[in-house]
């Protein structure tokens, strides 16, 4: 009996799933409810010793631009999770009053704005990259950058880094 309970305890650690290592999250989106969710997935990976790599293209991209990063706003028009009709979210002033309240909510979950977000990621040994298409087709350079960027890696280059990752589209 003793046997058939240790071969099934054996069978059920071989069964086990293994523990993720590593995740490659690309960022598409370039507002708050866009980008933090990565941020957060991100930071959480590396709190539990997870490698991550955060990609950012096409409009996510403006959260890793010095002139943008601070300027991230939340999404009114056409988004459903706001729950209000497209045109109340076109009316003046509505994203800046949406991002507003989202932010005071941020601040007092102690979640922080996102250029402080991506310094901790960075610093904690998360990696950050630019789409090398979508910095093309934007005609950024490096210098255009906050330096917590890593560099800017073809599609290619990125599939190589995500090999054996989880990769998490946001």
């Amino acid at each position: 009996m003793t046997d058939l309970i240790e071969d099934a305890i054996d069978l059920e650690h071989r069964l086990a799933p293994e523990p993720i290592q590593k995740v490659s999250i690309v960022v598409s989106k370039g507002s708050l409810e866009g980008i933090y969710p990565a941020l957060i997935m991100a930071n959480g990976a590396r709190m539990e010793g997870i490698d991550a790599d955060l990609f950012f293209t096409f409009f996510g991209l403006d959260a890793l631009r010095k002139d943008r990063v601070d300027k991230m706003k939340v999404a009114t028009v056409g988004n459903p999770g706001m729950h209000m009709p497209t045109l109340i979210g076109a009316l003046p002033g509505m994203s800046w009053l949406a991002t507003k309240m989202m932010s005071r909510q941020m601040e007092k979950l102690d979640i922080p704005p996102v250029h402080e977000f991506l310094e901790l990621i960075h610093d904690s040994g998360g990696h950050i990259y630019g789409c090398h298409a979508t910095v093309e087709m934007f005609g950024l350079k490096d210098e255009d950058f906050i330096p917590e960027v890593d560099g800017v890696l073809t599609v290619g280059e990125f599939y190589e880094r995500s090999a054996g990752a989880q990769v998490i589209f946001t």
